[in-house]
């Protein structure tokens, strides 16, 4: 089926035939073009079966990392790495898809290879860490968004091995909710204490009703009341308010796309 998307799995050699750069994970990718009959359609580009990995590099102290996969009719995909003494960390991505490629891209108007770059994408991770992470990630550029999940990655591997120590992105870290102790204190005044007042508790949040459209015919309808568990210094929570909150996103033959926002930055993404 030219719609399920595969998982990649790559693994690079040093010169002594020792693993040097280790990656598995799943991606796919949402692309605006417009037709020859200059509207816009929505593409979606997964991952077949058979992935190559050439230019893919190891990487030194000098050198940055290169992970790069080349799939289908004239995609590829490349990620690049750069070390310090203690950390690594994925710092550009380049994406390039080719509108000739009529199968994805039918009746395109603009035909060759387009390129998207997209910079500081990766939190620092210490050397010797294997990062991992589950959870749906999203790159999003003004025509493209790329979606990655079940990753795991280790760039600059020390002695041939891939470390059991895993450092997880936060999506896959739940959130601990403050708990309460019990606090026994002794008293030698007779004068009572002041009132508290007790944290006003945060109601359900409103449901609100979004929903897509793919011509006149609605692809896509979620009826949800949502509510978000911000970690900070202490745990915030946020209703999204349906009101000021509108639905963007994409409807293919086998997968959807909602994202909500308030007007000035994307909220949540299914």
């Amino acid at each position: 089926d030219f719609f399920q998307t595969y998982a990649v799995e790559v693994d690079i050699k040093d010169a002594s035939n020792a693993t040097c750069l280790y990656a598995e994970w799943m991606m796919k990718f949402l692309i605006k073009y417009e037709t020859n009959s200059s509207d816009y359609k929505n593409a979606t580009l997964n991952l077949p079966s058979n992935v190559t990995h050439d230019g893919s590099v190891c990487g030194n102290d000098t050198q940055a990392a290169l992970l790069a996969v080349q799939f289908g009719e004239g995609h590829s995909w490349s990620v690049n790495f750069t070390k310090t003494n203690e950390t690594y960390q994925g710092d550009l991505v380049t994406f390039t898809y080719n509108t000739n490629d009529t199968t994805v891209f039918p009746d395109a108007k603009r035909k060759g290879q387009v390129t998207i770059v997209v910079k500081d994408i990766m939190r620092p991770v210490q050397l010797d860490n294997v990062f991992v992470c589950h959870n749906t990630d999203f790159l999003e550029t003004e025509n493209v968004t790329q979606i990655f999940w079940n990753v795991t990655v280790q760039p600059f591997v020390q002695n041939g091995t891939v470390s059991k120590k895993e450092s997880r992105c936060p999506a896959d870290t739940p959130t601990v909710p403050p708990t309460t102790a019990n606090v026994t204190t002794a008293s030698t005044t007779t004068l009572s204490p002041a009132p508290t007042t007790a944290p006003k508790p945060v109601e359900n949040p409103d449901t609100g009703n979004y929903s897509l459209k793919s011509g006149n015919k609605t692809c896509l309808l979620a009826t949800v009341g949502l509510q978000l568990n911000v970690s900070q210094d202490k745990p915030l929570l946020i209703n999204i308010n349906p009101k000021t909150t509108s639905a963007d996103g994409t409807c293919g033959n086998t997968t959807a796309t909602l994202k909500l926002n308030d007007g000035n930055s994307t909220l949540i993404g299914f």
